[in-house]
């Protein structure tokens, strides 16, 4: 072997790693076009990734077997038979706009009546909460340019996943905002998980979820795991799937130990149950 094919070989080797992994498929979560679902849109082929917006709001964009794709989270708030618009730009072409049809999904609603001070918050708690949703939505606007390793999630703990997801709530007659993450039944102390490769990007003690980890993914995709007893993790930090994230607890407004964990894409709270196996 001559010293140029020496130094061919040495390339070769230098990116098989990137080549294996463009040959495995990527991963994807089911698609389900219904309120608080995911759409996933073929963009087509080309040299550059197209850049895809949501109500304003960047959405992921990743390469598929045939070209890119746009997986985009729909709010729950979108009325069955609306049209959600996402606007695609390509370099070198005008914007085109597609049309998500947003299909009917039922979820169920619970009716409590519960003492008037577990429902309206005193002052004090209400100021609290006001500063932390302020903090908790600049969290939730952040878009890095890395891609996603995986779309497809670990379960983050062991324990009975419920149908918790867009649960519509009613205190004394009051509606209140659906439950935007699924509740996963489990005793406290049960470890917590990170449910995909990423960064730490805000842990914090707040007055609904308690002690709370979110990682950053990668384009907006985003997972929060709530009510912890204890977190093991720093902001900042790159973490791999299955790295130890903290323990199941009952911090913040809770009736018992539990995990309360959500999913976001392009800002928006999705089903979770959509992402894992």
């Amino acid at each position: 072997m001559n010293r140029r094919q020496y130094l061919r070989l040495l390339a070769l080797i230098a990116i098989l790693p990137a080549m294996r992994a463009r040959a495995r498929p990527l991963e994807l979560p089911r698609a389900a076009p219904v309120p608080g679902g995911v759409a996933v849109l073929k963009l087509g082929q080309q040299a550059e990734p197209p850049v895809a917006h949501v109500n304003g709001d960047r959405a992921l964009v990743v390469a598929g077997a045939s070209g890119w794709l746009a997986v985009v989270g729909i709010p729950l708030s979108a009325a069955p038979g609306s049209t959600l618009p996402v606007v695609i730009e390509r370099t070198g072409r005008e914007a085109e706009t597609l049309a998500v049809a947003v299909r009917p999904k039922r979820y169920a609603t619970q009716r409590l009546t519960v003492k008037p001070g577990q429902v309206d918050l005193a002052p004090e708690d209400l100021a609290r909460f006001e500063q932390e949703r302020a903090h908790l939505a600049e969290v939730l606007k952040t878009f890095s340019d890395f891609a996603p390793a995986s779309l497809r999630l670990l379960p983050p703990c062991s324990g009975a996943r419920s149908s918790s997801f867009g649960l519509r709530r009613v205190f004394n007659g009051q509606p209140r905002n659906p439950h935007n993450g699924m509740d996963i039944a489990a005793h406290a102390g049960t470890p917590v998980v990170a449910a995909g490769a990423g960064q730490v990007l805000d842990v914090g003690d707040y007055f609904f979820s308690g002690n709370t980890v979110i990682l950053d993914h990668g384009q907006g995709f985003l997972t929060l795991y709530a009510h912890l007893s204890a977190v093991d993790v720093t902001v900042d930090s790159n973490i791999a799937a299955g790295a130890h994230v903290g323990a199941v607890g009952a911090t913040g407004r809770v009736t018992g130990p539990h995990l309360h964990f959500s999913v976001f894409l392009n800002r928006t709270a999705v089903n979770p149950a959509l992402f894992l196996g």
